[in-house]
């Protein structure tokens, strides 16, 4: 089934990221497979909430997490909504589905310590790929930016002269985020060994491999996994950590929350909200050793 006209929906009216509609169709199939090969329906226009429940009881005891069963149904929630908007349908199965309760894991920033630490191992770096990773790691902590928007970002992003960079990010919302000196010393000297290459393929992009193509998402991620491993025994040790620390520490400094959820690209306040809870561990640190009724 290859629904189409729901894929164009997500691609042209609602502006998604390529690898997030590949993750909708991913979790339909997986649906549509379900429901046909145990219930012989031919397609899921037509099918009762029983059905997916049942779905639902089937990923439960495959193992599947019900954060992953969450965002499946979510997809599949999208999808009757869709069908629902064109006249497909006349009611959305799903309208009184409750969500799977989830464990909420804390996610712990990198302190300054450690961000300080991988910054001093990068610092004497001189050839392509070292230069490269050593401005993967700034950007990240500087700007706060995702995975995805580091991959696609490209020279002309790049506005040296007004030290801003130009990020295009979910939905294609684009946000102008401003470059510390020390980045900009940094890009510059990436983009001179960058020239450098013997041969380069992706000229637009301004991350490349050796080989001269654009980097990929898990590159990417192998770098920061790789350098923060020699100076964090955290578990997780990845972009989102990095990001959530840029985040996290301006909070701590006294960042104004709102001029965070604009940095970091947010939609809602409410998404920006989460990297307060380190904050206030900090602020009730302050509050402790300050404040005049506190007898020692």
């Amino acid at each position: 089934m290859p629904f189409t006209s729901f894929i164009d929906y997500l691609k042209f009216e609602r502006n998604y990221s390529q690898h997030t509609i590949k993750a909708y169709k991913r979790d339909l199939e997986c649906f549509y497979d379900f429901a046909s090969k145990e219930f012989g329906y031919s397609e899921i226009t037509s099918v009762n909430y029983s059905i997916i429940r049942s779905w639902i009881v089937s990923l439960v005891d495959s193992g599947i997490s019900n954060k992953s069963i969450n965002r499946k149904i979510s997809s599949l929630s999208t999808y009757y909504k869709f069908l629902l908007k064109i006249g497909e349908i006349k009611k959305n199965p799903l309208v009184k589905h409750k969500v799977l309760k989830t464990s909420k894991k804390i996610q712990i920033p990198f302190s300054e310590t450690e961000i300080n630490e991988v910054i001093h191992l990068l610092e004497n770096e001189e050839d392509f790929k070292g230069v490269r990773n050593k401005l993967i790691v700034e950007l990240f902590y500087s700007t706060g930016m995702r995975r995805g928007e580091m991959v696609n970002l490209k020279l002309k992003d790049v506005l040296l002269f007004q030290k801003t960079l130009k990020v295009l990010g979910k939905r294609k919302k684009e946000r102008i985020l401003p470059l510390l000196p020390s980045v900009i010393e940094t890009i510059k000297k990436y983009v001179d060994l960058r020239g450098s290459l013997p041969a380069v393929k992706d000229k637009d992009y301004l991350f490349l491999t050796a080989k001269g193509v654009k980097v990929y998402e898990t590159l990417i991620y192998r770098v920061v996994n790789s350098y923060f491993g020699l100076a964090s025994e955290k578990v997780k040790k990845s972009p989102h950590i990095l990001r959530h620390s840029f985040a996290t520490h301006l909070l701590n400094e006294g960042a104004d929350i709102k001029a965070v959820k604009e940095l970091l690209g947010h939609s809602s306040l409410a998404s920006t909200q989460i990297y307060t809870k380190n904050s206030i561990a900090k602020l009730k640190q302050v509050y402790r050793n300050s404040h005049p009724r506190n007898f020692k």
